[in-house]
């Protein structure tokens, strides 16, 4: 891609300048693999404007994605105490968040990655590399498993969420909190630290 040549002034085109060059790194690179300073350099903006509009790559990928929520602020809940409880943790702290006002915003991006293939795939990297990898690090795994085991995660989380909160089935829509955690975390839980079969080399079989 062509960069844009000089350095934008602070106005009100910048942070929209800044985003705009966020959404193509981020698609074209995933987050890993865009950096701060090449999204400034997309921008035609010095990196210090970037930290200034947005602080962290990880709150301007929110940005991006427009999540509504910071995972800084509910994985810690997750993420203290031993490994065991993982999954309970897990489940019913997912369950709190889209219980809370900001679960309305996040069902509606939810509804929007099933008809935007963009949306999607940046939802997919938000989950992935913000949230359920975060918890992995926590464990000890083996890391030729890890990403099988963050997938097998996600079907739990994200299935209970398109069920509940977006299409709404019954009975699991209305069904009690500790229902569903009591339910679904020993699943979870089981995909976080039990024994898997033996990996599959690559691809469907």
């Amino acid at each position: 891609m062509k960069r844009r040549t000089g350095r934008r002034p602070g106005n009100q085109d910048t942070r929209a300048a800044i985003l705009a060059a966020a959404r193509e790194a981020f698609a074209e690179r995933g987050f890993d693999a865009a950096s701060i300073r090449a999204i400034a350099a997309d921008a035609g903006v010095d990196p210090a404007l970037v930290h200034h509009y947005f602080g962290t790559k990880e709150a301007l990928f929110r940005e991006v994605v427009q999540v509504p929520i910071d995972p800084a602020e509910f994985l810690p809940q997750v993420l203290v105490g031993g490994p065991d409880a993982m999954g309970e943790r897990l489940v019913r702290t997912f369950l709190r968040v889209w219980d809370s006002p900001a679960g309305a915003a996040v069902a509606a991006l939810l509804r929007s990655a099933m008809s935007n293939e963009w949306t999607l795939r940046m939802l997919r990297e938000f989950v992935t590399t913000q949230v359920l990898r975060r918890v992995m690090n926590q464990l000890e795994v083996d890391p030729a498993e890890a990403a099988h085991r963050v997938g097998l995660v996600a079907t739990q989380i994200a299935g209970m969420a398109m069920m509940r909160y977006v299409i709404r089935l019954e009975p699991v829509a209305s069904a009690p909190t500790e229902w569903l955690v009591a339910t679904i975390a020993p699943t979870v839980q089981r995909y976080l630290t039990g024994a898997l079969p033996d990996t599959p080399p690559g691809g469907r079989r």
